[in-house]
This record gives C-alpha cells, structure tokens and sequence, in this order.
C-alpha cells in the first residue's frame, strides 16, 4: 500500500547558461531567455524588486479578466519565429506566445531530472507525457526509452517535433499525437496498455482537438484513474502538476492516496519553485504538484 507523506516537497529549478530568474517583486518577475529579458505577470511575487530598473526586451500586459488574455509589448526588436535554446542536451526553439508562455516552462527543469532520475537502471522505460506542449520533457525523457507525447495543440506537436529535429533526437522513439488527453487514456486503459513513467500537466481550462471541453476539478479525478490502471507494482512513477488554480497540493496528494492505494511506493505533495539568480536569491513558487514513486 503506497504511503502518503504529510509533510510538503519542494522542487527548486535553478539558472543555467539559457535561463534565469533575474530579479522578481510587485506582481511580476523578469527572467532571461538565452540573450532576450522579459517581464511577465506574476501574482506570488508578493515582495518588493531588489532591483530599481528593469531593462527587457519585452513585457506581457495581462488583460481584465483573470481567465487570460493580453498582449506583448515590445522595448526592443525580438525575433518573431524564436531564438535557440538548450537544456542538458536538448535544444528547443523559445518564442514569445499569446498565452505569455515562451515556448517551455523552465520550472520543469528539476521535475525532468528528477524524472530520469526514477527510470535509472530500467531498460527501454515505457512513458507517457499527457500535455505534453512543446516536447521539451520528452526529449528528454526519450533517452530512458520510449515516449509516448500527447497534446490537444497540433502546433505545440508541431514544434515538439521541430524541437526533436533541431536537437538530432528525430530518431527517438516517440509518439507524437495531436489528441484530447482524456480520450486517449480511456482508450488505453481498454487496450491494457502500461507504462513505467507518466507525467500530467494538465491546465485549468482547455480544449481538445475536436472541441472537447476540458476543466481541471471536473476532469482531474478520472483522467488519473485511468493513469493509474495503465501502472502496476513495477512502474516507477506519476507526476502530476497543476498551476494557477486555488487547490492545495495536499488535495492531490489526497487523489492520488485513493486511487494507489493498492500499489507500493510513496506518495508525496509540494511546490514547484524557481530560484532567482545572485546572492541569496528568493524562491518563486509557481505550481503545486504531487507524485506517486516505486523506486527501490
């Protein structure tokens, strides 16, 4: 029976050479991205800049309602098509979205150590990453074994591809699949498929290839019941992430007690945060998240 752990995680992504977290303070932070900087929105950062000036490239404007929307702002020319990045062999293309994203979600970058880190010794490791966006965390995922990648967007599939071509991994085993998350792992659960790995990142709010509606607290609890028969005592994880939403990272945890109940390992719950650079710099949280191990 998996143990539940009470007591909070906390999985800190730090800089490297094509990412920082520069300086954050009054509701937004600014980040490096290779050479560029940006400032987008950021409710958490509660506390005041430590610096006075921010210079960046460009800024997200958020718009009125808090389901979304904006717009870029621009101080200096950034390449509309995006500009090469890298992380620990994996090279990807970052581009300023619609959706204040730029490409990747560099607070994954401890989830995607920590991942290949569970499939350590397993041969030819079967994953599936649900909402998989741009393939950044299947890549690098690929080099424990096959993935399977789905996401509803057929240009976030598109780009995952693209990013596999630009890193020399176009040979990986992967799966790339432009399908509604939801449906695909029904349909997997009744072909008796299973996996050694899966990571979900589902969002507050989406929709599927065909129009499918998908909300987080109406869908959560199926979509990860149906992970959990596509496990069995020899898989080695689940990592779930959730942002933007007001749930505690204990009631994922308490979802993931009831449906692994019957599985050995450990089930655990934290945030997810991002280090500022430089001397004593602050941690920004930016999701919650919980996970279900079997590594022994």
């Amino acid at each position: 029976m998996a143990k539940l752990r009470y007591e909070p995680q906390l999985l800190t992504g730090n800089a490297w050479d094509d990412y920082g977290l520069v300086d954050s303070g009054d509701g937004r932070k600014l980040e490096r991205y290779g050479k560029y900087r940006f400032i987008r929105p950021e409710p958490q950062a509660m506390w005041a800049p430590r610096m006075a000036n921010w210079e960046a490239h460009g800024e997200f404007i958020p718009g009125s309602d808090e389901d979304g929307g904006g717009r870029w702002h621009y101080n200096k020319p950034v390449p509309e098509s995006g500009w090469p990045l890298s992380w620990r062999g994996v090279d990807f293309t970052a581009q300023c979205t619609p959706f204040r994203h730029l490409g990747f979600f560099p607070d994954m970058a401890p989830v995607w150590d920590w991942m290949r880190g569970q499939l350590e010794g397993k041969v030819d490791a079967q994953t599936l990453n649900l909402f998989g966006y741009t393939g950044v965390g299947t890549l690098a995922l690929s080099e424990c074994g096959p993935v399977t990648h789905v996401d509803a967007s057929k240009k976030s599939v598109a780009q995952a591809r693209e990013n596999a071509q630009q890193s020399g991994m176009g040979d990986r085993p992967v799966r790339w699949l432009v399908d509604d998350a939801a449906k695909f792992t029904a349909r997997e659960v009744r072909r008796e498929r299973r996996y050694d790995g899966i990571i979900l990142d589902p969002p507050k709010f989406g929709r599927g290839p065909k129009a499918e509606t998908w909300r987080l607290e109406q869908g959560l609890p199926d979509l990860v019941s149906d992970c959990r028969h596509l496990l069995d005592a020899d898989s080695r994880y689940l990592f779930l992430t959730v942002y933007a939403v007001r749930m505690s990272s204990l009631a994922l945890a308490g979802l993931l007690d009831e449906m692994f109940a019957d599985l050995p390992g450990t089930i655990e719950h934290g945030d997810l945060a991002v280090r500022e650079e430089g001397e004593r710099g602050r941690l920004l949280p930016t999701a919650i998240f919980a996970r279900w191990t079997n590594k022994s």
